[in-house]
């Protein structure tokens, strides 16, 4: 009896992974509201910045979101988003939580819930700002956003891929960055703890907080993000969670090599396996 041609064949785990930036900006996004500085009146498109955050897409198997900034609409619509399976929070701020509302069209297009990630403090929160959401007497009317909280509880997996939580501060708030593979996430912070640095051991792509050249409370300067970019050695590094301060082109030109700001349209590709080589970056708006 001929056997099917497939029944000895062994399931491919997928090892690597997209990330496409889908805001780039600070809180107050770029342009912004009545102001005309050059940086706001610029014609160059990586100079429009939504507010901060990614989609990681696991080829063939989930694309998982992370934040869901008030630009989650607009960002969606943008880039063609037509699902997502997870959401990770980095923390509660407005800026980043406050898309959730938006949701609700996903659990449309796939008929379910969908899991959320994030701290103790942040499900609090968001089970506060978004109460409409958890109440069973709740009118549906034209839908509510369906997501079921996980506390974050050290790694985890979605699909292929393992996300290790990164606490880093945000001022005096710890918050959470994310690891998978050779990829790291951090947004929002002003320091990694000495505790973290171990957590982040072999990244060779990261996107990391960089506000302004002037020192802020809680957010890092470029030059306090270019240490930990000479401490971590990345092979690249992009800057996120800027603001008007900085334009895209100028300030390129006068950081290292290997570093760069991201941009709203940013993709690269990036390994799951710790440690292993990237694949080329590219950008949709280059």
């Amino acid at each position: 009896m001929n056997q099917k041609a497939t029944s000895n064949t062994p399931v491919k785990t997928p090892s690597t992974a997209s990330v496409l930036v889908l805001g780039s900006g600070t809180s107050h996004g770029v342009p912004m509201i009545g102001c005309g500085c050059a940086t706001c009146r610029s014609d160059d498109p990586r100079d429009t910045r939504s507010r901060a955050s990614i989609l990681i897409t696991v080829h063939g198997e989930a694309s998982i979101l992370i934040d869901t900034s008030p630009d989650l609409r607009a960002q969606a619509l943008q880039h063609g988003l037509r699902r997502v399976d997870a959401i990770l929070y980095t923390h509660s701020h407005a800026d980043h939580v406050l898309g959730l509302d938006d949701v609700r069209r996903f659990n449309s297009l796939q008929r379910q819930a969908i899991p959320c990630y994030g701290d103790l403090r942040t499900l609090t929160d968001l089970r506060r700002t978004f109460a409409y959401a958890f109440e069973d007497t709740t009118h549906q009317g034209g839908g509510i956003p369906r997501v079921v909280l996980f506390p974050l509880a050290g790694e985890f997996s979605i699909g292929a891929a393992a996300f290790t939580p990164v606490p880093v501060m945000h001022g005096s708030r710890v918050i959470y960055g994310y690891r998978v593979g050779n990829f790291a996430y951090l947004t929002d912070c002003s320091a990694i703890p000495e505790t973290s640095w171990p957590l982040l051991e072999g990244v060779e792509v990261v996107i990391l907080d960089a506000l302004r050249d002037r020192p802020h409370p809680t957010h890092l300067s470029i030059a306090e993000s270019l240490q930990i970019v000479e401490r971590l050695a990345p092979e690249r590094a992009f800057f996120t969670h800027m603001c008007h301060d900085l334009p895209h082109v100028a300030t390129c030109a006068r950081l290292p090599e290997g570093v760069e700001l991201a941009y709203d349209g940013l993709a690269f590709e990036i390994s799951l396996r710790n440690g292993a080589n990237p694949s080329g970056v590219r950008g949709p708006r280059e």
